[in-house]
């Protein structure tokens, strides 16, 4: 007998939602398949002829350039000449004062040397002893090298090993500390070369790789990117920031661009430990190339000066004196008898272009003075008391290690002083103090409390101007303090021992 069995509405309807899913989702599988078939087939007609990244297109491969650049780039040994006191027949300690905690160490077990002359007075005698490995690259067939200054300086001794493995004894051409390139020389010809790209079409994320001998091993190849251009870590280098790893060793050594040209030399790293941590610092090629060229035509670098300290403009200032950006150098002394007095520049003056070079931040500007030739007559820009003032300055030729002149006296002002709601009590300078200076207006800040004292205003400046408008005196000071918006912020200009600097003065009041 045949049996019906009835089965709920709900189980039918359940059943029909799942496989009308399953389909729906097979459907759209094979849609997706097919589309992935046509995007690949005609990828024109789909808008794929567009240029890809370049993580689509793979990773480079750096195997052809260091194989064509390799063999300009050197090791560089360096050996500098040590004093060594003879401790007994046959054997050598080095030169130490009694009170060196070593000193009874290697008095007592200093190694003998073999076939080593006796010295029965125990003089001093002076022997070769290795002081240091780094890099350098080949920049003409007839064995110019360029490097570090650091690398070569001190050394007695410079040895140039070539990666045939031939060894040459190299003669120092010069060396300049402040750039930190050296320029060295070995008696042969015919080597192979590199040539200089242009550091100022580097592209941040743009792969470099550097080749030398990190921890004395020779030939060692890193790659990265360029992660910053501009670095400011020195007066007159703009350095090329990578993450190229660059260790104790790769010093000197070439920082290469895709097309094998030289941009950079690796000069420095930043580290907590003296190893590599992701950031490490190249002399743009140019600017050591400008140096190589003074190194070689006449052994020393020269350059320009003008006699000024600089500062930073900040927002603040820049704000107060009316400037639409934060751009120029601050002058905040100024050197007496020095060129930058003799043009009329003035402590507080903001130097915005100079020789027709835009200063756009502080450090900008030792670097284009420095490269202006000594003697030069150029136009400065200079913004004062909230105009622009063109002045003329004939630069003068910096000295090695120029150090700054010791401040003034302080003198005995007169006992006229005058408080005001800033917290500031000033008086009036005598004359001589003026003269002393070199200033023609001013008055002596005696006690600073309240919104002066929490600006960094003290005891002993002497106030200048406050908001572009000269301080005669005293009396003028307080009435023409008084009159202005006890609300708004202001900026004074400060005398500090030799020199000059803008403060931003914020009132109690004031948000």
């Amino acid at each position: 007998m045949n049996q019906e069995v009835a089965v709920p509405s709900t189980m039918m309807n359940r059943h029909a939602w799942r496989n009308a899913v399953a389909l729906r989702i097979a459907t759209m599988a094979m849609a997706v398949a097919l589309l992935g078939i046509l995007l690949s087939m005609t990828p024109v007609a789909y808008g794929q002829s567009q240029a890809q990244p370049s993580s689509v297109r793979g990773l480079p491969d750096f195997a052809d350039l260091v194989e064509s650049a390799g063999p300009a780039v050197v090791n560089i040994r360096t050996t500098e000449k040590v004093r060594v006191q003879q401790s007994g027949p046959g054997q050598q300690m080095p030169e130490l004062d009694e009170n060196d905690p070593f000193y009874e160490f290697f008095r007592r077990f200093f190694p003998p040397r073999p076939n080593a002359p006796r010295n029965p007075r125990g003089a001093p005698q002076p022997e070769e002893a290795p002081r240091g490995v780094g890099s350098g690259f080949i920049i003409s067939a007839d064995g110019f090298i360029l490097t570090n200054h650091h690398v070569v300086d001190g050394a007695d001794e410079i040895l140039v090993t070539l990666a045939d493995k031939r060894e040459f004894k190299a003669r120092l051409i010069g060396s300049d500390r402040r750039t930190d390139v050296a320029l060295v020389k070995i008696n042969t010809t015919g080597l192979p070369s590199l040539r200089f790209g242009d550091p100022n079409r580097l592209r941040v994320g743009e792969w470099v790789l550097a080749i030398g001998s990190p921890f004395g091993l020779e030939n060692t190849v890193t790659a990265g990117i360029v992660s910053a251009k501009g670095r400011d870590t020195g007066d007159y280098l703009p350095f090329i920031q990578t993450d190229v790893a660059v260790n104790p060793g790769n010093s000197g050594g070439p920082l290469l661009n895709m097309r094998g040209e030289v941009v950079g030399i690796n000069s420095q790293i930043y580290s907590r430990t003296g190893g590599f941590m992701g950031i490490s610092f190249a002399i743009p090629i140019d600017e050591a190339n400008r140096v190589a060229e003074q190194l070689r035509s006449q052994g020393r670098v020269t350059r320009g000066r003008i006699g000024v300290g600089i500062g930073e403009v900040t927002k603040e200032v820049a704000e107060a004196l009316g400037l639409s950006k934060t751009s120029g150098a601050l002058v905040r002394s100024v050197e007496s008898g020095g060129p930058a007095e003799k043009a009329g520049l003035e402590p507080g003056d903001i130097l915005l272009r100079f020789d027709g070079k835009p200063i756009e931040k502080s450090t900008d500007l030792p670097r284009i003075v420095g490269n202006t030739k000594p003697g030069a007559r150029v136009t400065a820009q200079v913004w004062r008391k909230g105009g622009m003032k063109e002045i003329s300055v004939t630069v003068g030729e910096m000295e090695p290690d120029r150090v700054a002149k010791a401040a003034a006296k302080p003198g005995q002002p007169p006992a006229t002083v005058a408080a005001n709601w800033l917290g500031l009590s000033v008086a009036d300078l005598t004359e001589a103090r003026r003269g002393e200076l070199k200033i023609k207006s001013g008055v002596l800040i005696e006690g600073a409390e309240g919104a002066a004292a929490r600006a960094g205003i003290r005891q002993g400046d002497v106030l200048i101007s406050v908001n572009n408008t000269d301080i005669t005196s005293a009396k003028q000071f307080g009435d023409f303090v008084n009159k202005l918006d006890k609300t708004k912020p202001l900026v004074a200009l400060v005398r500090r021992g030799d020199g000059a600097l803008f403060i931003p003065v914020r009132p109690t009041t004031a948000k």
